[in-house]
């Protein structure tokens, strides 16, 4: 998709899409935040290298196409990538697990997934490097938020022993994250049972009790704040203040080498939508409501890194869990080899 708005300004032209944006699979959607696992099964994806043309001609970077909120598909919508040789060619469907995969592979050009998995396939020998920071975890704007039924007796962190909590993936935010948490509060986490539930699901699988505690992902988790039969415990501010949920965007190393300037587009275009995301939350709230069908006191807002720069903290913290939880060799990794701001104009 590419915008064809005329109105005088981003807001404007974003606004008078609302109507586009719900249709559901459509180009113009917005893809689920890279560390919000989707149930959806994937398409087929083209393998072949990002169009290479002589100069002005555009370049086009492949990007899933999945129902629900992402900042290159509310780039894209605004206008961000006009005036620049770079266009999103959207590739069907892909499930959120297979994203970094992909991205590794050169399957597709750039994905939005958590930090941890993002290492551990640098660790295994993929070529990608995170390129933008994404979004972040505020107190009244969480990454993630933990939930039980009111009539559990779930109050305290020991109390999960025995017990199944549902999360949307292994190997990212919510995986790490939460053991983290819990051993630090004396939890012996081999005796907690852990169930993949992607987050549109969480809250009914919550209440049926088919789990016993449901970490959810916004957009989701605002309808589950609000859902009588359960209550929150906690956010994943409360369990790390924030540390642990930048959700960056990665992009593949041939794509990077070949097309620098190709990817200062992208990243570019992505910062000025996560800004216009942090000084637009409640329009972006609409965005989002009319994209995934929700009503709109149900969609938990989105806020993202000041200008999509990526610290060393966070990384250096999921560096640091995977480590101790045996999943990746002292040394293997090394933060600067994670990422690059090379590509933002706001570094």
């Amino acid at each position: 998709m590419t915008s064809t708005a005329t109105s005088p300004t981003p807001r404007r032209r974003a606004l008078k899409s609302l109507a586009v944006l719900g249709l559901a699979g459509s180009a113009g959607g917005l893809l689920a935040l890279a560390g919000c696992s989707r149930g959806d099964r994937p398409a087929a994806t083209a393998s072949a290298p990002a169009v290479v043309g002589s100069a002005g001609e555009k370049v086009a970077f492949k990007y899933p196409d999945n129902p629900s909120f992402d900042l290159i598909y509310l780039a894209d919508q605004l206008g961000y990538f006009e005036g620049t040789n770079t266009r999103p060619q959207y590739v069907g469907k892909i499930a959120a697990p297979q994203i970094i995969p992909l991205v590794g592979t050169g399957e597709i050009d750039f994905g939005a997934r958590m930090v941890p998995l993002v290492i551990s396939a640098i660790a295994s020998g993929a070529d990608l490097k995170v390129v933008a920071a994404g979004g972040k975890t505020l107190q009244e704007a969480p990454h993630m938020k933990y939930f039980v039924r009111k009539d559990s007796g779930i109050r305290t962190p020991k109390d999960l022993e025995g017990k199944t909590v549902g999360f949307n993936s292994f190997g990212a935010c919510a995986e790490f994250v939460t053991k983290k948490f819990l051993r630090e509060k004396g939890v012996d986490v081999t005796k907690i049972n852990f169930l993949v539930v992607p987050d549109d699901q969480a809250e009914q699988t919550l209440v049926t009790g088919n789990t016993d505690l449901a970490i959810i992902h916004a957009p989701f988790s605002g309808r589950a704040d609000n859902a009588q039969q359960l209550v929150r415990l906690w956010s994943d501010y409360d369990l790390d203040g924030g540390l642990g949920g930048m959700a960056p965007y990665s992009a593949h190393g041939r794509f990077i080498r070949e097309h620098p300037e190709a990817t200062r587009d992208v990243v570019t275009a992505l910062a000025k939508a996560a800004n216009w995301v942090n000084a637009n939350p409640e329009e972006a709230r609409q965005l989002t409501a009319k994209r995934i069908n929700m009503a709109l006191e149900n969609v938990d807002r989105f806020a993202y890194v000041d200008d999509l720069v990526v610290t060393e903290p966070p990384i250096q913290y999921y560096i640091d869990i995977l480590q101790s939880e045996g999943k990746l060799a002292p040394g293997k990794v090394g933060v600067k080899q994670v990422y690059t701001n090379e590509f933002n104009p706001y570094a």
